[in-house]
């Protein structure tokens, strides 16, 4: 059987409580830079960014816990992973006026290509898939 090797890259940083949700998304922008199809894709790299800030966000409020972001292009999806200490899983509810927040679950489905939740020994980690637009 052949099996076609997979060419991945990653990056990872740790965004403490006191880190604000900026800092996750400079990070980010600077490391899309250095994939190629990210510079005909603002659309999709704002998408990211937002992604980004709302999970790091969702970790250092709702969970009150630092927040581990890894970064991972796969040549077919970004995979965009943080992780943080509760077990607690979030729940997709549509926006209200009637409450603060709760805004990013949605968000986070209404941009991504994908999305989920795996609970892991030390927390959770919330995953997002980003696939590039394919030319037209």
């Amino acid at each position: 059987m052949g099996h076609r090797a997979v060419r991945a890259v990653g990056w990872a940083r740790s965004l403490p409580l006191d880190t604000d949700a900026k800092t996750a998304r400079d990070w980010t922008r600077a490391h899309l830079r250095t994939l190629a199809w990210t510079e005909g894709t603002p659309q999709t790299v704002c998408d990211v960014l937002l992604t980004v800030s709302e999970l790091v966000t969702n970790a250092h409020v709702h969970a009150r816990s630092s927040a581990q972001l890894v970064m991972t292009w796969d040549e077919q999806c970004l995979h965009i992973a943080v992780h943080d200490s509760s077990r607690e899983v979030p729940v997709l509810r549509p926006p209200s006026i009637d409450r603060d927040g709760g805004r990013g679950v949605f968000l986070v489905d209404a941009l991504a290509d994908d999305w989920t939740v795996r609970a892991c020994p030390t927390g959770k980690v919330v995953i997002a898939c980003f696939r590039p637009p394919t030319p037209a």
